[in-house]
């Protein structure tokens, strides 16, 4: 009686070898593929994509996008291995749920693109401004210190070690990107994608998709902004998402 690993071993080079690694083949490509269009769907005119875009603009281009990216890929990889973890959970229920999920995500975009403004970018990008303004005024304030009211002493707590040794500008892109992505659709799809398909795909597709991503924010951020149209490319996301949710039930059935 041959051992399973005997039976591998036996047929290699043969036709079911070949269809084994073809399949193999096939589901990291169907993950790098998955994981790459939700996230361009997802980032572009998204919050993450005016933070870097408005950063870009008034600091080292290099600076900005050096910290977005790290902590976009920080996420991708520690929500691709959150949906990985949850492989104990039924190989059906977890196609089923993320199937679910998505369809949610999809329906949910479309209904978003048909009743939203013509000017939502614009209504984003304020609102990013104001964000970043607040925080660097914060930043300022540590900066230059505050006055003791009694002995009219200005204390000045000095640059923080960390703040020293990565850079100031580096640390508020790499925060500001990393809390903006938190609970974001792409986090959550992402760990969807983890817990369903080739991890290794879902990582490289999802890095490959915020490295083009952040590129054109930092690049040229505001005139995409302004040519592009948020509740054009919102449509498109909702009717990937279904997409994917639907390739989610065959992909079972098929298995």
């Amino acid at each position: 009686m041959k051992t399973k690993r005997e039976k591998e071993s036996s047929d290699e080079g043969s036709m079911f070898h070949a269809l084994r690694k073809k399949s193999g083949n096939l589901g990291f490509l169907h993950a790098f593929l998955a994981s790459l269009s939700v996230i361009l769907v997802s980032e572009i005119g998204d919050k993450t994509f005016f933070i870097a875009a408005i950063m870009a603009m008034r600091h080292s281009r290099t600076v900005v996008f050096a910290g977005a990216i790290s902590s976009l890929w920080l996420m991708t990889i520690l929500s691709a291995i959150m949906g990985y973890a949850t492989t104990i959970i039924p190989r059906w229920f977890t196609y089923y749920a993320s199937s679910a999920l998505f369809a949610v995500f999809g329906i949910k975009m479309i209904k978003e693109g048909y009743e939203m403004s013509p000017d939502e970018g614009q209504e984003e990008m304020d609102e990013v401004q104001a964000d970043i303004k607040k925080q660097e005024e914060e930043y300022e304030k540590e900066r230059l210190g505050t006055q003791d009211i009694e002995t009219g002493v200005i204390r000045t707590p000095g640059r923080k070690w960390f703040h020293a040794l990565v850079g100031t500008v580096f640390l508020q892109s790499f925060t500001l990107n990393f809390l903006a992505e938190w609970g974001d659709r792409s986090q959550i799809a992402t760990i969807v994608l983890g817990a369903r398909e080739n991890i290794a795909g879902v990582i490289i597709g999802g890095c490959i998709g915020h490295f083009i991503c952040t590129g054109i924010a930092v690049l040229g951020g505001r005139m995409v902004a302004q040519k592009i149209s948020v509740r054009t490319v919102t449509l498109i996301g909702g009717v990937v998402f279904l997409i994917f949710a639907l390739s989610a039930f065959f992909k079972l059935f098929r298995d």
